[in-house]
Order: structure tokens, then C-alpha cells, then sequence
């Protein structure tokens, strides 16, 4: 063989084995971008701060403990055009989740979505400070004739307009976007049921029906029990007698309201004493849910009037179709407090 032929030969062999080792590294690499994070259960969350360069976002992984090679992650991004592409945010890192799955979730933007939960029978003021206290919401001022203005309904009254759910969503939310999802769900909610509303529906609106919604809400926790408080109340409004739902006392006490309900409140006179005055109380009393909804447009057939409390730990109550049975019922619900 000529030295010529040699050199040639020399050089193919040097460059197949530099290949050889370059695929042998890049396959090293590939692996442990591949193999699961040290994380450990239930996992953690990661912020990727806004504007924060890959490199820096790469070192606060490994200073976590979370990445055992940060410069593999920031080379293999830089390579495959990701490097600004990763998005700000909240992040959850789950147990086997590998670099790259990590590295494609911050590109994808697939953000760690915090809870809500709007409990039914909350009144405003509950809703308004929950929303405060919550870490992951930027509440801001929530000042309720500014809240409804926002939310193009000016001069609607705050309570009972958004719907009682659980509700998801980033970090840095602003309250007023949470509430604008709870109420544009409530008033679909509320116009569906309000379609569905039978001949024997005492009530004039949509509105009205939120009304006695959200009294029916606080009168029971009870499934069972809520078309049957809605059929007393729609025959008393149907028949012209008052309505003389505690709940509706004690919201219009406001903060004169101490626990205990008594002769006097009930004679204390407001827009809300269903026991002075005639029909529904001018707005809701607190937050209905929608099966309180649906009892509301939906009060079950029957005679009775009067409904009391039993006194038994379920909640439940007497029904009544005659003002003595309902006498006899309080006397009942009277004795079982007192043998308590």
C-alpha cells in the first residue's frame, strides 16, 4: 500500500472513531436527559420567574437538587432552539418526570393550577374575603359596587351572583377574573333553569327565582328537603301569606345579628323580615347552588305551609299543612332541644 493509501486509511478509521465516540456521548446525554428527576413524592413546585434567562432557570433547578446536570438541559435546549421559548410560571415537578418532559412543559406553558372553592351559602362579604386570603389570587380592592361594575352588571347587587364551585387557575390571577368566571357561569345556570320552569312556578323573573333560591339555600342542607321548602314557599307567595324565613331575618340584623334569634329580631322591621313584610326579600341572601337552583324553579307538589326544624343531628325538618300540626311540630322540635 502506498503511504498515500495509508494516510487515507489512517484518517477514515480516526474520523469513524471520533463518530463513534460522538454518538457514544450523544447517546451518555440523550440517557440521562431521559432518566427520571430525583424528585420524590408528592413532588414539588418549581417557578420559572417571568423573564428569567434558560441558565438561570437551569441553575435554580440543580440548586433545588432537582437536576443533576443543569448544563446538559441548557446545551440540549440552546441546540433544539428552545432556549426562549420556556414560559413564566408556576410549575409542578412530579415524581419520574425527566429533563425533557420538564424542559417541554416550560415551553408548553403547562402552568400548576391553583383551587378555589366558592361554597354555597357564602354571602359576599365570605366570598370577597376568602378571595383575599388566598395566596395564590391578587385580590386587589374588592369593594362590591366596583365589582359589579366591572363585571358590566352597575347597580346589580353583589349577593347571590356567582355561582358556588370549584374553580382552577395560575398564580397571579386577578379576583376579579375568578369572579367574572363565577358569574358569567351563575347566570347561565340560572337562565337554563329558569327555561325549565313549570305553570306552577310562583315567580316573576329570573331574578326573583335567585331570590327564593338562595333562602332555600340556607334553610336546609338537605337534597331531599329543598323541593319541599320550595313548594311551601311558592304556595304561601301564591296564596299571599308572608314567607317568614328566619334567614331572611337575620341577613337584614347584618352585624346586629349575635347567634341567637328572638322575639325581637323577628319584629325588628327591614327590607328583609319576611315575617313583616309581604313576598321576597329585595335581593338574594347569600350564594345559591345550583341544585338550590333547580328547587327553586322545580317546588314539589303538596299542601304543606309550615316547616320547623326536628332538632336531629341530620338537619332535617317537620312539615306541616295546618298552623296546628305546625304548633304541635315546634313543640316537638322544642322538646328534643330540651332533652338534649
Amino acid at each position: 500500500m502506498s503511504d498515500r493509501l495509508k494516510q487515507i486509511a489512517i484518517a477514515a478509521v480516526a474520523l469513524m472513531a471520533s463518530g463513534a465516540l460522538l454518538s457514544g456521548a450523544a447517546l451518555i446525554a440523550w440517557r440521562e436527559l431521559s432518566t427520571p428527576l430525583p424528585v420524590t413524592e408528592p413532588g414539588v413546585i418549581f417557578e420559572v420567574p417571568a423573564g428569567a434567562p434558560l441558565v438561570t432557570v437551569t441553575r435554580s433547578l440543580a440548586e433545588r437538587e432537582l437536576l443533576p446536570n443543569p448544563r446538559l438541559l441548557y446545551w440540549y435546549a440552546r441546540l433544539r432552539g428552545y432556549a426562549t421559548r420556556i414560559r413564566a410560571g408556576e410549575y409542578e415537578v412530579p415524581p419520574g418526570v425527566t429533563a425533557v418532559g420538564l424542559l417541554d412543559k416550560f415551553i408548553a406553558g403547562e402552568v400548576y393550577l391553583h383551587r378555589f372553592a366558592i361554597v354555597e351559602g357564602w354571602r359576599f362579604s365570605e366570598l370577597a374575603g376568602a378571595l383575599a386570603a388566598h395566596p395564590a389570587i391578587e385580590s386587589g380592592t374588592l369593594d362590591e359596587t366596583d365589582v359589579m361594575a366591572a363585571l358590566g352588571r352597575p347597580g346589580v347587587h353583589p349577593e347571590g351572583q356567582f355561582l358556588p364551585d370549584t374553580y382552577s387557575f395560575p398564580k397571579g390571577t386577578a379576583a376579579l377574573e375568578l369572579l367574572a368566571w363565577a358569574h358569567e357561569d351563575l347566570r347561565a345556570r340560572l337562565e337554563e333553569a329558569w327555561s325549565r320552569r313549570g305553570p306552577e312556578v310562583a315567580l316573576a323573573s329570573a331574578y326573583e327565582a335567585l331570590i327564593l333560591a338562595s333562602i332555600i339555600e340556607k334553610e336546609t342542607a338537605l337534597a331531599s328537603e329543598r323541593p319541599l321548602i320550595s313548594g311551601v314557599f311558592h304556595r304561601r307567595l301564591q296564596r299571599g301569606m308572608r314567607l317568614q324565613a328566619d334567614p331572611t331575618v337575620i341577613y337584614g340584623l347584618g352585624d346586629d345579628f349575635d347567634g341567637d334569634l328572638t322575639r325581637e329580631d323577628l319584629n325588628r322591621d327591614t327590607p328583609y323580615n319576611s315575617y313583616t313584610q309581604n313576598g321576597l326579600p329585595p335581593t338574594p341572601i347569600a350564594l345559591p347552588g345550583g341544585a338550590a337552583i333547580d328547587a327553586a324553579v322545580a317546588p314539589a307538589p303538596g299542601e304543606a305551609l309550615y316547616f320547623v326544624a326536628t332538632g336531629e343531628s341530620d338537619g332535617s325538618h317537620y312539615f306541616s299543612t295546618t298552623l296546628e300540626e305546625h304548633e304541635n311540630a315546634v313543640n316537638r322540635y322544642l322538646e328534643t332541644l330540651s332533652e338534649r
